[in-house]
């Protein structure tokens, strides 16, 4: 039963709505905001690599690790939107992909602290990505949401995955970490 709710209410949530097509108010910036991570595939990557990796923690770090990722990616957000710029941008992003493929594979548990702050160090390089990358005729608030809203559904969605599925596909979990990995070094070495 709890499958098919979650199947139901992700259905909802991706299907399109009436709702939409009022005017008067700037859905155009919720939706890219939606879109950016989920159809980047750097992004989409690592945000589904953080939902893994808290799946694979015990405790309070199965919460914390997307949480710290959500509030620094906001951060980050922010700092793109007021022109920061960080000259290795491309670089950082394609590092957490590597980074947070590999933690996956080796399912390890770091002290909360150090996981916690390794995510949120990750989630900078994509908020500033997000920010720099702000729709010119989007509001700045309605963009920031569908991200912020787009990180937490494919966290969620990491999460789910491992917890859903039987203990046995274990190894298959880590074998993602290690494609997501594999593509991170791709990326960092072309």
């Amino acid at each position: 039963m709890p499958r098919t709710k979650l199947l139901i209410a992700l259905g909802l949530m991706l299907s399109p709505t009436v709702a939409f097509a009022h005017t008067g108010h700037d859905h155009a910036g919720l939706l890219a905001g939606l879109a950016h991570p989920l159809f980047g595939l750097d992004h989409l990557l690592a945000m589904l690599a953080v939902g893994l990796w808290a799946a694979q923690q015990s405790g309070n770090a199965r919460w914390v690790l997307p949480l710290s990722f959500v509030l620094s990616m906001l951060v980050g957000g922010l700092l793109g939107f007021n022109g920061v710029q960080w000259p290795v941008l491309e670089g950082a992003i394609s590092a957490s992909v590597l980074a947070l493929g590999l933690l996956v594979a080796v399912a390890v548990r770091l002290p909360m602290a150090v996981a916690g702050g390794l995510c949120a160090l990750f989630a900078l390089s994509h908020g500033v990505a997000h920010g720099i990358e702000l729709p010119s005729a989007a509001s700045p608030w309605a963009y920031t949401a569908g991200f912020l809203a787009a990180t937490a559904l494919l966290h969620a969605g990491g999460y789910a995955l491992v917890r859903l599925l039987p203990a046995a596909t274990a190894p298959l979990v880590r074998i993602a970490g290690m494609g997501t990995a594999g593509v991170g070094v791709w990326w960092l070495t072309s």
